[in-house]
């Protein structure tokens, strides 16, 4: 197993203890728990690159370790912050389903996960972790509702990146990377 894997392994390792961060009612724990995650998935495709160890494997263990990380936040979140959770309810719960589509989709077609790790999913995790944070933090959901946006445009580039490609494959910079790849 590579540094970057290990990374990405760490994600899915520690998405129960994100759950238990709010079982336990320790935002703190929360905070670092959910802040050291975000900074393993930044870095496994920073390690990944750099040491040219970029993989099938890893970009799966990528998108396995973002899904459970994605997954275990909100739960813990409802369980630390209930009223902010029921308050942005309709906007958590199109978070849910704009993450599961593509997902669906690439389940249809490929039979498995898709992990394109496209350059708006990229913004898009940026700007939703960053939007987590001083939503949970601060109370401000702003910043959480805009990103929501760009996980809009990422879904739909992702599913089209499904309907493009005639089989799996990892790490499509954009839609137009994959129309390339299907010539």
């Amino acid at each position: 197993m590579n540094i970057p894997n290990m990374l990405s392994t760490f994600r899915i390792v520690m998405a129960p203890f994100l759950l238990l961060t709010g079982y336990l009612q320790e935002p703190t724990l929360f905070f670092i728990l959910f802040g050291l995650m975000l900074l393993s998935d930044v870095l496994d495709g920073f390690f990944a690159r750099i040491l040219d160890q970029i993989s099938e494997e890893g970009a799966r263990l990528d998108s396995y370790g973002d899904i459970l990380t994605y997954l275990s936040t909100p739960l813990a979140a409802w369980l630390l912050w209930p009223d902010m959770i029921k308050a942005e309810l309709y906007y958590i719960i199109a978070v849910i389903v704009i993450y599961i589509l593509p997902a669906f989709f690439a389940l249809l077609k490929f039979g498995k996960l898709a992990s394109y790790h496209t350059w708006i999913t990229k913004i898009s995790a940026v700007l939703m972790s960053a939007g987590v944070v001083v939503f949970l933090g601060f109370e401000n959901p702003l910043l959480f509702h805009i990103a929501i946006y760009f996980l809009v445009i990422e879904m739909v580039e992702n599913i089209a990146i499904t309907i493009i490609l005639s089989k799996p494959k990892s790490n499509i910079h954009s839609i137009w990377h994959a129309w390339k790849e299907r010539k």
